[in-house]
């Protein structure tokens, strides 16, 4: 993973399921940034805390990033499962190697300046990740 206080570039533009182009960039509140795989058993009982986060927090951002799927129906499925309301989009090989994302679950949280501010790996409960985000 990244280490704390590393910038993220601002110009990451993913591609969401809708097909909107998503600017992996914090803005005037902290981004949590969530990278999963559809086949992860851990992403799948963690992601409804997420959820729950996005839903109970406006003062938070959140964007999904998928890894490690063939097919693009399995993310649109997943997505689907767990009624996400959050952005979900596409990563890459190539995102997954600049951002060091060795796991899934793995979470960073972004400040405005796009600077980790902090980061974990595997299963987070709604509190963990709520605390993170601060």
């Amino acid at each position: 993973m990244l280490s704390s206080d590393t910038q993220v570039s601002q110009d990451i533009v993913l591609t969401s399921l809708d097909g909107d182009e998503v600017a992996i960039k914090a803005d005037s509140k902290p981004l949590v940034l969530y990278f999963f795989a559809p086949w992860c058993q851990i992403c799948h009982m963690s992601i409804g805390n997420l959820q729950s986060i996005y839903e109970k927090n406006s003062d938070i951002d959140v964007i999904a990033v998928a890894l490690d799927y063939t097919e693009q129906d399995e993310v649109v499925r997943f997505t689907q499962q767990h009624q996400l309301t959050f952005p979900v989009v596409y990563g890459n090989e190539r995102l997954k190697q600049e951002l060091m994302v060795s796991g899934y679950p793995s979470y960073y949280v972004l400040n405005e300046d796009n600077t980790v501010e902090s980061k974990s790996m595997g299963y987070s409960t709604e509190l963990g990740i709520y605390l993170r985000a601060l």
